[in-house]
């Protein structure tokens, strides 16, 4: 079977699947071709897919948006448990390399309130 069959039998098989397993299909393939995102996962059934930091709800955008008003990565590691310090440095990056993803998200959260 030729590339471009394989790839049309799999978008049509796909095409089929619900939420829950397109997402499985979706971190499958993130984990096969690696991700630049160090320590940053999106997950279309988590926080509707904003990038979140490793496996938690905790977004991206709400990091850089809370460092934006001046709160500090000690009160946000004090007010975020689960979080350590390369989780913020890793946000950081992320937000830095993912500019107006993040940019958008914190417009939408500001419209939101």
């Amino acid at each position: 079977m030729g590339s471009m069959d394989a790839l049309t039998k799999a978008e049509s098989i796909i095409g089929g699947l619900s939420r829950r397993d397109k997402s499985r299909i979706y971190r499958m393939l993130e984990k096969e071709l690696g991700s630049n995102n160090k320590g940053i996962s999106k997950d279309p059934l988590v926080m509707g897919g904003a990038a979140c930091i490793r496996d938690t709800r905790i977004p991206v955008w709400m990091l850089v948006q809370a460092k934006d008003f001046g709160v500090s990565e000690a009160e946000l590691l004090r007010n975020y448990p689960a979080l350590s310090a390369t989780d913020l440095t890793n946000a950081w990056n992320y937000a830095r390399a993912h500019r107006k993803e993040i940019e958008k998200a914190v417009l939408a959260n500001e419209a939101d309130a």
